[in-house]
């Protein structure tokens, strides 16, 4: 297709997916993008250096991942981090010591690790508010405070936020917007185009998609947002190499397709759940009965593939963790293979029981990150498990 019928016809996600800009080598034709496995860059002119001269600072592999994830979310630029958390944390380094950043409650653990044990050696301050609520963000608003620091759904409560209403109060006192994009992806959720001023994934999830690479993702809205983030990645040296650069490219492609299948499953999980009277809880987007759904649905196109429950006790939740045969027993999610987690000694170890318990990350909690496999197959298993101890 000519650039001129690209422009008469904008393609849809799914093809663009496939169709980025990067997805053909110029120079040989080959079906992806070389692995460029150097770390530094001959200058032919010392008078008109190369545009990459060295890896850390940009990579000719690395660039055409950081150009997809920025065409995806609709930013004007994308960078790539070692991880999901030296993205985070190189996003928070844009703040000075003695900066406020007002962030949601039951955010993932590492993220409130970083702000609880590290950051606030830094002098930074932040305050733990339920965004479902926007009068409660209102009030933490603070003469210092800098930055609002989203994620929806949230993990693993599965809590929604409405992020254009808090785009635009933000946006009305001056204040950076952060938001975790790593359960949605940009294959359901677009927070660039409702103001969101950086958009932050742990590519190690769905966007990768096989548990079998590390990765970060940050895209900016604005030019001088993404001046700022690139100097912070060049000089903090928190580069994804380019091997995992590559992978996580070729986890890319089929995003749409996994993310269809799985929320498919994941729909049915819960339902499932639901309907059983031996689960004190269930959370899910999807499930009528969850109190973010309009929210979401208005901010969303999907529901995701992660579904959170609880089974009533510690005691019952280690039990089932070690009876069910097919989901991984692991901390990540977002893989081909389902896996099942136990937040409060995986993902939010970090959190002391009674900040824990007053997020409702509950001892019986457990966190369903639904895969490709057959949904029947992983409800019998899941039944099975669940029968080993009421």
């Amino acid at each position: 297709m000519s650039q001129d019928n690209q422009n008469r016809h904008p393609l849809r996600f799914e093809t663009r997916l496939l169709h980025f800009g990067g997805e053909i080598d110029p120079t040989t034709g080959a079906s992806s993008v070389p692995i460029y496995q150097a770390s530094t860059f001959h200058h032919e002119d010392v008078f008109a250096p190369p545009v990459h001269d060295y890896s850390r600072s940009g990579n000719p592999t690395r660039q055409v991942l950081e150009d997809y994830i920025a065409l995806l979310e609709g930013g004007v630029q994308g960078f790539a981090y070692a991880s999901g958390m030296a993205a985070i944390s190189s996003t928070f380094m844009m703040l000075s010591a003695g900066d406020h950043i007002i962030v949601t409650e039951d955010v993932y653990g590492g993220t409130y690790r970083l702000l609880t044990s590290i950051l606030n050696r830094m002098g930074m301050e932040c305050t733990f508010v339920d965004m479902t609520d926007l009068e409660q963000v209102k009030r933490a608003l603070k003469s210092n405070t800098k930055a609002v620091y989203m994620e929806t759904p949230s993990n693993p409560t599965l809590k929604i936020t409405d992020i254009g209403a808090i785009t635009a109060w933000a946006q009305n006192h001056g204040l950076l917007t952060i938001l975790d994009n790593t359960f949605m992806t940009p294959y359901y959720q677009r927070p660039i185009e409702q103001g969101v001023d950086i958009v932050l994934h742990s590519a190690t999830k769905f966007l990768g998609g096989h548990s079998d690479v590390l990765a970060g993702l940050a895209v900016a809205r604005t030019e001088s947002i993404g001046v700022q983030l690139k100097q912070l990645q060049n000089g903090l040296g928190t580069v994804l190499g380019v091997q995992d650069s590559w992978l996580l490219m070729r986890g890319m492609k089929t995003l749409g397709a996994r993310m269809t299948h799985s929320e498919q499953s994941a729909a049915k999980l819960a339902a499932w759940l639901t309907g059983r009277n031996d689960i004190e809880a269930v959370y899910y987007p999807g499930l009528l009965n969850h109190p973010g759904r309009e929210i979401h649905e208005k901010q969303c196109s999907g529901y995701g593939a992660v579904v959170s429950f609880d089974v009533g006790s510690g005691e019952r939740a280690k039990k089932v963790l070690n009876a069910v045969r097919l989901p991984l027993v692991a901390v990540s999610l977002g893989a081909v293979e389902s896996i099942l987690s136990y937040p409060a000694m995986m993902s939010h170890a970090a959190m002391g029981e009674k900040v824990r318990h007053e997020r409702g990350i509950t001892d019986g909690l457990l966190r369903f990150s639904v895969g490709l496999e057959d949904i029947d197959d992983l409800i019998a298993d899941l039944d099975g498990a669940l029968g080993v101890f009421r």
